[in-house]
């Protein structure tokens, strides 16, 4: 495996720089956001997408530091009920999905999006339980809305032989395990997981049965290594469905942390461990959200825990069991 590094929180300097500073502090591979929520900073679609010129510049600066990219990044909402909004994000998807192609890139991460829960609602909306009906019903619309669109993007990724890695995130349609092999049944194995533990240690969800769970369908297409604490004097309280603003620190129910401070290095060495069991050598791709701390200072301490997770080898034989 590789440790890797999502370059948005080094959005504000070139990508020479960034790259020349994660390569100091034993990074092997980057995740290059080039649309939606991520931006594109490090990576401007329109100027790579079909230029054989920025593209070979591009491998050359890579190759000047012996990096990797793990995948590109576009998040946002291509199910949006805002018809302008959703083809943007159909267009930044879908471009990244053509690019990564050209780049020789295996994987786009991405949202899966999330419709309004009719079809003459306005704004998304996240449904969380199935009473009264019409909420069961809004459900069911949005599943209708998400498989007629995923199926042809889906069929757009296998064309270019590129995986898309859904993240698992409250506030989009697929946010934990279930419904994410749900999508993927009803198209086709190019949609799997970036999968992100930081969304499902709130929810409750065991992080390594998780990955058991999708790796035993080969669904985990990238992996991003982010920490959360659960701070249970304010869960106590109000539970971890919190509205809190992120910079509310001491209000909040959890937050996002670095790597090593919302659970220790021991879990860490068991998530590696798990991905290994089920079959994922990738990238371990950092993505920093830390409130607490400064970007640098995160991704270093991150580096730090994993980089003693981390496998550098290939299994031996096991000649105890011969």
């Amino acid at each position: 495996m590789q440790v890797g590094v999502l370059t948005v929180p080094l959005a504000s300097e070139p990508l020479t720089d960034s790259l020349s500073y994660l390569d100091g502090i034993g990074v092997d591979a980057v995740e290059l956001g080039c649309g939606g929520y991520p931006g594109d900073d490090h990576l401007p679609r329109e100027e790579y997408l079909d230029d054989d010129a920025a593209q070979t510049a591009l491998h050359d600066l890579l190759d000047e530091y012996e990096m990797e990219v793990s995948a590109l990044a576009t998040h946002n909402n291509p199910l949006h009920p805002d018809e302008g909004r959703a083809a943007e994000a159909d267009t930044e998807l879908r471009e990244a999905i053509e690019l990564a192609d050209q780049l020789g890139v295996d994987a786009v991460t991405c949202f899966s999006g999330l419709p309004a829960g009719g079809p003459n609602d306005e704004v998304p909306n996240w449904v969380t339980a199935p009473w009264p009906s019409e909420h069961a019903d809004a459900h069911d619309y949005q599943w209708d809305v998400a498989v007629e669109y995923w199926a042809d993007l889906a069929d757009h990724a296998a064309a270019h032989d590129v995986d898309v890695a859904i993240e698992m995130h409250p506030n989009m349609l697929v946010y934990e395990p279930h419904g994410l092999l749900k999508l993927r049944e009803a198209t086709n194995e190019r949609v799997g997981a970036n999968f992100d533990p930081s969304h499902l240690y709130w929810q409750g969800i065991d992080v390594t049965a998780a990955i058991r769970l999708l790796g035993d369908h080969d669904a985990i297409h990238h992996f991003h290594a982010k920490d959360t604490k659960v701070y249970d004097e304010n869960a106590r309280e109000k539970g971890v469905l919190d509205t809190t603003g992120y910079t509310e620190e001491a209000d909040r129910s959890w937050l996002f942390r670095s790597i090593g401070y919302g659970h220790g290095e021991q879990h860490w060495k068991d998530v590696v461990s798990t991905l290994r069991m089920v079959g994922y050598d990738g990238a371990l791709s950092i993505e920093h959200e830390d409130s607490l701390t400064s970007a640098r200072e995160g991704l270093e301490k991150a580096v730090d825990v994993l980089d003693r997770a981390v496998f550098e080898t290939q299994p031996g034989d096991a000649y105890w069991a011969e």
